[in-house]
């Protein structure tokens, strides 16, 4: 005899488990199947927490070796590569172990094996011993999550040609590391292994690093992160990588044609995710996906069969942990006939490089192609009291208002604790604030915050401190 749930979620990531726990919450016979021995998907296990985790360590590394200039002299730093991994290793554990506590407080039965469709409400679990369960259920929801995509020919061994995987857990820091892609994880990986003593490279393929961003806090990034050591090959496009003894050669082309070839230690390729939906059996049952193997959904989150959802990486729109918890939760209440929703215009991103890089809303670009008049105000961390304190006045804070309402439409910040400030806005936004709400609200002093106050301020040109 087969089991019977009410609901199972395929996946056990921020958006699955998340979901998992909230179908529970509402009363519904619960199952989460997962592949792998831990939950917690990609963003716990090899993503999202160890990458933060040694952003972090790396981060203290370096200060420590500079902190005889403001005067604390430190007579000999020396690097425990295998300390710092096993660190980063104990951070992922405590926060597994935690959800499976979650799991078993909400009663939800946590099924380790791959799943896949037998029939709409049938799925097959075979775990790592090859012995399949079968399950019934009555909803379903996919959330697979998504992998790192290579260069075409080229094939992760992740030790000298790695994903964001491997670059997580290298035994040594290479002299030379080059990264393809420019986007955020990269930049972030390639910030780690910089700050611990590689001389790194990022080769991008456009002219700008981190596509999407709005290109002025964009150019203002690339700008700091040069001046840390970071070496820069835009309008760059990698042919081939190829091993010569024990280095990498990459072999490039820019966009007049002229070709270069750069030797490396390392080689991350870091340029996008897609969709984890094979293996699925999502045919045998008829479930519809897009050109780029995305799930198709409707604005409940429900594919072709009613039954059957789907959330996170495997659909449409960015590839965040925290876009699809939301997602997670708006299902289950949708399933147990609630009205779940996602505000897709306010969900917040976030660069944890130093300084951070955070923004929410729409870019300048966007409002350009839109044709929508907008206002700016702007203010740099130069200015703010606090940054000047301790000596973190590099970047600014930019808010978009809309001309004529002056709701607040898109905000940037690139700064110190950048992720951290972003929320206020993210409140803000949600509520539909314009830029002289923010602007006459208090803010305590000195913080960081009050960067977001002035910018606020900046919008109708009436800035206090600059």
């Amino acid at each position: 005899m087969s089991e019977k749930f009410d609901a199972t979620v395929i996946g056990g990531g921020p958006g699955g488990y998340v979901c998992a726990i909230r179908l529970a919450q509402l009363g519904l016979k619960t199952a989460c199947i997962e592949s792998r021995d831990t939950l917690g998907g990609t963003c716990l296990n090899i993503g999202c927490i160890p990458s933060k985790s040694l952003l972090s360590l790396s981060e203290n590394y370096h200060k420590i070796k500079n902190l005889d200039k403001i005067g604390i002299e430190v007579s000999s730093v020396k690097l425990n590569l295998e300390k710092m991994m096993k660190s980063k290793e104990k951070s992922v554990s405590n926060l597994t172990k935690g959800i499976e506590f979650l799991f078993k407080k909400n009663k939800i039965s946590h099924l380790k094996g791959t799943g896949s469709f037998k029939s709409k409400n049938k799925l097959s679990v075979v775990d790592k011993n090859n012995k399949e369960t079968i399950i019934e259920t009555k909803y379903i929801i996919i959330c697979t999550g998504s992998e790192s995509i290579s260069l075409p020919e080229v094939k992760f061994d992740e030790k000298k040609i790695v994903s964001s995987t491997g670059a997580l857990s290298l035994s040594s820091v290479p002299k030379k590391m080059i990264v393809v892609g420019g986007g955020y994880i990269g930049l972030e990986l390639g910030s780690v292994w910089s700050r611990l003593g590689s001389e790194l490279h990022i080769i991008e393929f456009l002219d700008h690093i981190t596509p999407g961003l709005d290109k002025e806090i964009s150019k203002e990034f690339m700008k700091i992160l040069k001046k840390q050591g970071l070496n820069f090959h835009l309008n760059t496009k990698v042919e081939s990588i190829s091993k010569l003894k024990d280095k990498l050669i990459v072999k490039t082309s820019n966009n007049e044609g002229k070709t270069n070839e750069i030797s490396s230690d390392v080689v991350l390729i870091s340029i996008g995710r897609k969709p984890y939906t094979k293996n699925l059996n999502l045919d045998k049952v008829g479930v519809q996906i897009d050109e780029k193997e995305r799930v198709k959904v409707n604005n409940k989150f429900q594919t072709n069969i009613p039954n059957i959802y789907a959330i996170g990486d495997v659909i449409e729109g960015p590839m965040l942990a925290h876009k699809a918890e939301e997602e997670g939760i708006a299902v289950a209440e949708l399933i147990a006939g609630q009205s779940g929703h996602v505000n897709y215009d306010c969900i917040p991103s976030v660069i944890y490089t130093h300084p951070e890089v955070a923004s929410i809303g729409k870019t300048e670009e966007q409002l350009k192609k839109n044709n929508q008049k907008y206002k700016i105000g702007k203010f740099s961390f130069l200015a703010n009291s606090r940054a000047k304190a301790i000596d973190e006045t590099e970047g600014f804070v930019k808010i978009l208002a809309d001309d004529k309402t002056d709701k607040v439409l898109g905000v940037h910040i690139i700064g110190p604790h950048a992720g951290e400030m972003i929320a206020e806005m993210s409140i803000a936004m949600e509520f539909g604030a314009s830029s002289e709400d923010i602007a006459r609200t208090c803010h305590a002093h000195p913080t960081f915050s009050e960067a977001i106050k002035e910018a606020a301020l900046s919008v109708d040109k009436r800035t206090i401190h600059s």
